[in-house]
């Protein structure tokens, strides 16, 4: 019996999630589904994309947590606006969650939604939320192993960050190796590496999704 109610959940949710789709799209906004493990540098990778595209795009984000609203405040700092999200326990975010966001938020006055989800590797994987790009970010320190570990994820998005990128003199981590894996899982897949510390590869992500954002207006 519980296979049909998982069935039935996803559905519901995939429905709502193309809803949010056609309001984001009837905005020209692109929504881009953040995730990664806890610590991966999610926030700071948002941090810094909001400061390299501030005078490209008008962007906006919503933060998803379990608790607390430390990431939202760290946003709103740099006046731009956010809405947070806690989810109370649940480790991923679902379309419902952010079609209540997206009321709060001025979409037509928008070029670029950040979404930032709950950290996880595995639940967030299936459940849309109406976003045009999915990425994820994995960090050197968590090991060059992980595309072995949770394939699903490295499979579903359409960018990867390797974030951390300055640690990889002290850290063992087979760069090489991580990205046969990575493209062998997904050969599309547009791989960054990035450092959030001293700024490496930042312009070259940012440059990605300015891209796709014309592409939103074309």
């Amino acid at each position: 019996m519980k296979i049909p109610i998982v069935e039935n959940i996803l559905s519901a949710n995939d429905r709502l999630a193309e809803e949010n789709a056609r309001l984001l799209a009837a905005e020209d906004v692109l929504a881009v589904n953040v995730m990664a493990s806890p610590g991966a540098g999610k926030t700071s990778l948002i941090v810094h994309t909001i400061e390299a595209l501030r005078h490209r795009a008008r962007i906006g984000v919503i933060e998803g947590d379990v608790a607390s609203r430390v990431d939202a405040d760290t946003i709103e700092a740099l006046g731009v606006p956010v809405v947070q999200i806690n989810t109370g326990g649940t480790c991923h975010l679902d379309a419902n969650m952010v079609h209540g966001s997206l009321d709060q938020l001025p979409l037509a006055e928008l070029d670029l939604l950040l979404i930032e989800n709950v950290g996880n590797l595995i639940c967030p994987t299936d459940f849309a939320l109406g976003e045009r790009i999915k990425v994820m970010i994995s960090s050197i320190p968590e090991g060059d192993d992980k595309p072995y570990k949770y394939p699903a994820m490295f499979a579903a998005v359409q960018g990867i960050v390797i974030n951390k990128i300055d640690l990889l003199p002290y850290v063992e981590f087979d760069l090489e190796s991580f990205r046969k894996l990575v493209t062998g899982l997904n050969s599309g897949v547009q791989v960054f590496e990035v450092s959030c510390k001293t700024g490496e590869g930042i312009p070259a992500w940012a440059d990605w999704l300015a891209s796709a954002i014309a592409e939103m207006d074309a």
